[in-house]
């Protein structure tokens, strides 16, 4: 997933979207962690990262989207980028 997500919005308040934001890569590493996985590979990692364009995202760990959206969402970003590319290890 490769994503722009607007934090800001007429009809939700920004905490509300974060939630929405956080449901929707919960949603999305639950999806990806259920497809089969490939021979010769224990389990599926996650290569993320996070900025407030593609150009200057940095890498993360996926336990840490959370803690990066708030940050964002404090700091009153318009918009935040997220990329999590699922890769079978």
């Amino acid at each position: 997933m490769k994503k722009v997500f607007p934090l800001t919005s007429e009809r939700h308040k920004p905490a509300r979207l974060g939630d929405q934001i956080k449901s929707e890569v919960r949603k999305y590493l639950k999806r990806e962690r259920s497809k089969k996985l490939p021979e010769d590979t224990d389990f599926w990692d996650f290569s993320c990262r996070s900025g407030k364009t593609a150009a200057d995202a940095a890498p993360l760990h996926e336990k840490e989207i959370g803690k990066a959206l708030d940050m964002a969402l404090g700091e009153e970003w318009p918009e935040i980028y997220l990329e999590i590319i699922a890769k079978a290890t």
